[in-house]
């Protein structure tokens, strides 16, 4: 089939959340253990499974058309893609990964210029090697199976490069930050020769629009509710709204029906005040896509 876009589903900690996704965003993605290739409702989709760390590398090599995977593993491995924009999945955390440089407890190093001659270990060798290349600091950096923080404890290595949210499990093993490297969020990327295909640029480009759609729906919901006329303007003022809200008037009634988009945190604060206002009729109901 000529109409074919070859899809990366990043294997791992994404792997659920993107196929839920995908499942909001109207594509039914189906995947099955010791099976790397997911089959999907879309004729012209073709997924594979790849590890977020290669994703990249396999776009670059033009073996996928367009893939997810973190911000950090396409600047790690220095890949020549085009990154078509950020997802921001609430299912794993809102937070950006941070990749941070640390040493412990005792170091005198106060900022990256103090490791001259140092040897660090982190899973991220091609990132932390441009990085102190780049400021003119010659270190050492070995890359780590894991259990990094470990490595400075036991003498080891003299600072480490690590992935972490909040820093908490770094206090924990009082271990010190000394600066961020980088902040990492998924993102889609897109192999160059794809982005250049117009017939693959556009379904990449409808791709992108329908997951965005999704990703702003979650944790949103519509309220609609039935209200008397000389009370509309006090409900509407309360109600939060994308714009405004809708405003209809019911038929052969001096009632009027509302409708909004709002907060799903909200409803409990809000469903309250708007029965004290007169409101009645009050529903509730969840959204799959905001466009």
């Amino acid at each position: 089939m000529s109409n074919e876009l070859k899809l990366g589903i990043p294997k791992g900690s994404l792997e659920n959340a993107t196929i839920e996704l995908f499942a909001k965003a109207g594509w039914k993605i189906q995947s099955k253990s010791r099976n790397y290739f997911p089959t999907s409702d879309d004729q012209e989709l073709k997924c594979s499974l790849v590890r977020p760390q290669e994703m990249a590398k396999v776009l670059e090599r033009g073996k996928l058309d367009v893939g997810i995977a973190g911000r950090d593993w396409v600047r790690e491995n220095d890949s020549d893609v085009v990154e078509v924009g950020e997802m921001v999945y609430s299912k794993v955390s809102r937070r950006p990964a941070r990749w941070v440089l640390v040493v412990g407890p005792d170091s005198k190093v106060e900022k990256p210029e103090d490791l001259e001659g140092a040897t660090i270990s982190t899973e991220l060798v091609g990132f932390t090697k441009r990085y102190f290349a780049e400021r003119g600091v010659n270190v050492d950096v070995e890359f780590s199976w894991g259990a990094t923080e470990a490595k400075i404890l036991k003498g080891l290595c003299d600072a480490i490069v690590e992935v972490t949210e909040t820093g908490s499990t770094i206090k924990a093993n009082n271990l010190r930050i000394v600066c961020d490297l980088m902040e990492s969020v998924p993102v889609l990327i897109a192999n160059k020769d794809a982005w250049n295909d117009p017939w693959k640029r556009g379904k990449i480009e409808r791709i992108y629009t329908m997951l965005q759609s999704a990703l702003r729906a979650e944790g949103m919901v519509g309220i609609k509710m039935n209200a008397p006329n000389d009370k509309v303007d006090a409900i509407t003022k309360l109600l939060p709204s994308l714009n405004q809200p809708t405003v209809a008037h019911l038929y052969n009634s001096d009632w009027l029906s509302i409708e909004t988009i709002m907060a799903e945190s909200d409803v409990r604060k809000i469903v309250p005040e708007l029965m004290e206002l007169g409101a009645e009729g009050i529903i509730e109901y969840p959204l799959n896509k905001i466009i």
